[in-house]
């Protein structure tokens, strides 16, 4: 966290006041996602010191913040709370995430929601955004070099809310945020049904960096259809993969069908 210059000390201002600006300045970093679900504030004298207010007017404006669910305590400290978890974590939404065949349903969600989120990366992403989008294509890599496969999946997930970051949709960032843990699941899922076939990884890496130049070029028409087309390649292939191990499978069934019958003919 930046230091920060409230002074609950500077004439005129009342303490109250201090409080109150201390809550604001949190809530600001906790909206913009500076500050994330899960993230340990800093020590409360440390903290004060940034924010240049007194520890009483630091407790107060904490105290503020816990009444309003924004925090929440985290062993001898306070942490930002799991904030829109709860809501995405409704039991419909693991039910749907159990049935395999939804899967084509998500991705068409994701292409939806990353296209467009690309194209507005390329528009207003700030240049510690586009750094930060270097260093996960850096990332992929890096983990694609090393065939490391729960690596690259990391990787990727982290490359996806990169691109919602840099979209400063601050609405579209949080629910995406607050869906992650899914994103990282379906990332994982779709590469290990992906990898049953060749050149699918380095088919992957390309993808990625064409969204990722596109972005770091601005070019929002060119982000809009990288993320389109890579979304819409993973819909398309992972069908294919689950109907070829459908119809493995009643293959296999069909086959082991005899074993099942007392090998006497059925009614006529």
């Amino acid at each position: 966290m930046a230091d920060c210059d409230i002074r609950d000390g500077s004439p005129g201002i009342q303490p109250e006041r201090a409080a109150a600006a201390v809550a604001r300045l949190i809530e600001a970093m906790i909206l913009e996602g500076s500050l994330r679900p899960g993230d340990a504030l800093l020590a409360e004298r440390e903290l004060a010191a940034r924010l240049n207010v007194s520890r009483p007017t630091l407790r107060d404006g904490l105290k503020l913040l816990e009444e309003k669910g924004l925090l929440t305590p985290a062993g001898r400290g306070l942490q930002i709370a799991p904030l829109g978890m709860q809501a995405i974590g409704d039991p419909l939404l693991a039910l749907l995430a159990d049935h395999g065949e939804l899967a084509d349903d998500c991705l068409e969600f994701r292409d939806i929601v990353e296209s467009e989120a690309a194209a507005l990366a390329a528009r207003r992403a700030s240049d510690t955004d586009l750094a930060h989008i270097r260093a996960c294509l850096s990332r992929i890599d890096a983990a694609h070099d090393a065939g490391d496969p729960a690596l690259e999946a990391e990787v990727d997930a982290a490359l996806h809310l990169a691109i919602y970051e840099a979209s400063h949709n601050l609405v579209l960032l949080h629910i995406m945020r607050a869906l992650s843990v899914s994103l990282r699941n379906d990332v994982v899922q779709n590469r290990n049904r992906l990898f049953t076939r060749p050149d699918t990884r380095e088919a992957m890496r390309a993808q990625h960096h064409r969204i990722g130049a596109a972005i770091l070029a601005r070019d929002p028409a060119a982000a809009q259809a990288a993320a389109h087309d890579h979304l819409d390649w993973l819909r398309h292939t992972t069908r294919e993969i689950r109907d070829a191990e459908a119809r493995r499978q009643v293959a296999e069934r069909r086959r082991q069908g005899p074993d099942l019958t007392n090998g006497k003919g059925g009614a006529t």
